[in-house]
């Protein structure tokens, strides 16, 4: 019996789950596997129990007692109810020391509190960020584990071992304590959103600007894809904007109705970035991109009703309009993962976590959705300076958002001229001149808050905080 006991366990065997017990087992780990009904279970065994050692089991009871001590069970369910009552119920089978890892995509203040109440009880509990979609689950993902060092220590080289590796390198390390890691997941998945509506506001610009085909547009993301901006998302971008629908014979990206959904995480990363007063304008103007394509009511009411007042496109120089864009969606790129990596060392520092940014970067390199080329880049500049206050700053992307400057102005004010929606790209340009700007209007802000609110300012000539008597002799004093 002692030679079958599992070294981990993995409960929830949708398409995540599934193909993660798969990726364990193929690298030569005994696997626990059970799933609430039966069928999912018995369908794994039956199509892939050749891939490796597989422990089925039919009821938790059986799943948890099929596991070594200390036990170490994968949780791979949906967030919220369905997490708290798995949970629940396996903790009243595992003993103290135990380890729980939550695999899913939970919102970072559930795992705080799951983490302080499990922790109450003598478990580990684990809160994971896994990027990589179903392939990267089976072929290696992106893996960002919060919880105890203790607990890491266990679990650690097993989910490193799993994990993609880029230039030999594991993308997984210990993100930080409690809900760090789902932290550094939701972060990631705000990039996500801001990466793909800079895509999406790319090839909508080349092609109405051009009247390029889907297909020709495919090539011009295909050569993309082979210098700076190389991605997985460029790279799928690439592949969709290629294929035909064989329905119609009508390019694919043609027949999919325009209107992008979401699972909450681009919402809840804008949300926090609120809290701790954070601009992420990329994801958020990323985020409300999404809601305004579902608002069909309101596009139906302005659509042939609104004026436009648009000058038409007449692209003298095809070429150079195509690097323009290229120059503008690199820059604009380096903004949203800038403003993201901004939004980690915010949090680690309300939070306490101790988050390396610059091992974010590297362990986001491969594996993950928003893996790319310049992760290498960025991985250095915090190398250089794991303090680096701007990854603007850096003089790597100084130079290189320098150098496309010109061409993001020209892209941003084509686009307003010609009626063309680029909200990811205005907004990343408004924040780049924002950020460096030597005085902002917010001293006007501030002056008109303590006039009809008394909230007082700050001198640019002294130290100390001030009021003005606004209403009466318009006296200042120091308050």
């Amino acid at each position: 019996m002692a030679d079958a006991l599992a070294q981990i366990g993995v409960t929830g065997l949708g398409t995540m789950g599934r193909n993660l017990a798969r990726n364990l087992a193929r690298h030569g780990y005994v696997v626990a596997v059970h799933n609430r009904s039966q069928a999912r279970t018995d369908a794994l065994m039956a199509e892939f129990g050749h891939e490796g050692t597989f422990v089925p089991s039919s009821s938790m009871a059986d799943f948890v007692a099929s596991l070594a001590r200390p036990r170490t069970v994968v949780v791979m369910v949906n967030a919220g109810a369905a997490t708290d009552a798995v949970i629940d119920e396996l903790t009243g089978l595992l003993e103290p020391g135990d380890i729980v890892v939550d695999a899913g995509n939970a919102h970072f203040p559930d795992t705080v509190r799951r983490e302080a109440a499990l922790r109450a009880q003598g478990f580990h509990f684990v809160g994971t960020g896994v990027s990589g979609g179903e392939e990267g689950a089976l072929n290696g993902p992106s893996i960002m584990p919060g919880g105890t060092v203790e607990a890491y220590a266990t679990l650690g080289p097993i989910l490193e071992s799993i994990s993609a590796h880029v230039d030999g390198v594991p993308c997984c390390t210990h993100v930080g304590p409690d809900g760090a890691g789902h932290f550094v997941k939701m972060v990631h998945n705000g990039i996500e959103y801001a990466d793909m509506q800079l895509i999406g506001e790319a090839y909508d610009l080349l092609r109405q600007g051009l009247g390029w085909s889907a297909a020709r547009l495919a090539e011009v993301f295909a050569s993309w894809n082979a210098g700076d901006l190389e991605s997985y998302l460029i790279e799928i971008t690439a592949d969709v904007l290629a294929h035909t629908d064989a329905a119609t014979g009508k390019a694919f990206v043609d027949v999919v109705a325009d209107r992008a959904e979401q699972k909450g995480t681009g919402r809840w990363t804008v949300q926090n970035a609120l809290d701790l007063g954070v601009p992420v304008t990329g994801i958020a103007e990323a985020t409300f991109a999404r809601g305004l394509s579902g608002g069909v009511a309101q596009r139906d009411a302005a659509h042939g009703v609104l004026p436009a007042h648009a000058e038409p496109w007449a692209v003298s120089d095809e070429a150079g309009f195509v690097d323009d864009v290229r120059a503008a969606l690199y820059a604009s790129k380096v903004v949203a993962y800038s403003q993201g990596f901004d939004q980690i060392a915010a949090a680690s520092a309300q939070y306490g976590w101790g988050i390396d940014r610059g091992a974010m970067a590297r362990i986001w390199r491969g594996g993950c959705i928003i893996r790319a080329k310049f992760l290498d880049r960025i991985t250095e500049a915090y190398a250089r300076d794991p303090q680096l206050p701007l990854l603007l700053a850096d003089p790597y992307f100084t130079g290189v958002v320098g150098d496309g400057l010109a061409a993001w102005r020209r892209i941003v004010a084509a686009a307003a001229s010609h009626g063309v929606p680029a909200p990811a790209f205005a907004s990343s340009l408004a924040y780049y001149d924002a950020v460096r700007a030597d005085r902002l209007p917010a001293a006007l802000t501030q002056a008109q808050r303590d006039y009809f609110g008394a909230h007082t300012y700050q001198r640019t000539d002294k130290a100390g905080t001030f009021h003005t008597d606004w209403s009466g002799n318009r006296q200042e004093s120091e308050v």
